[in-house]
């Protein structure tokens, strides 16, 4: 008998959803909470590491990625790690163990919330 497991398929997980931090800026003026929470996700962002690791894992086939397939950014791998980590930190990825690697994932929630955010519209 194998011992193999197949890996169950991710569905979305409605508590990983990421509603908009606040009104379009277009709407009205940030409160204090609200301004705070943008500012840590577009700090995570200010990074150009940081954005170039973002923009690998939301382009990335599938909508996820293995740390294997995106660390050539021009740093070491624990410089790789810490620039993930305060992505996650900053609620902008997910990530998932799965044996001796992580998988990373942006949610397109994510992505909605900030057009929405900025006053971007579809369309």
């Amino acid at each position: 008998m194998s011992n193999v497991k197949a890996l169950p398929l991710l569905e979305p997980d409605a508590d990983l959803d990421v509603e908009p931090c606040c009104a379009p800026l277009t709407e009205r003026p940030l409160s204090a909470e609200e301004a705070v929470r943008t500012a840590a996700m577009f700090k995570a962002l200010g990074d150009p590491v940081r954005l170039r690791l973002f923009s690998a894992i939301a382009s990335h086939e599938g909508g996820e990625a293995c740390v294997c397939d995106i660390s050539d950014v021009g740093v070491s791998q624990p410089t790789v790690s810490h620039h993930l980590k305060k992505l996650r930190e900053a609620g902008l990825l997910t990530s998932e163990r799965r044996g001796t690697w992580v998988y990373y994932r942006v949610a397109p929630s994510v992505l909605a919330a900030m057009g929405k955010m900025l006053g971007q519209h579809a369309g």
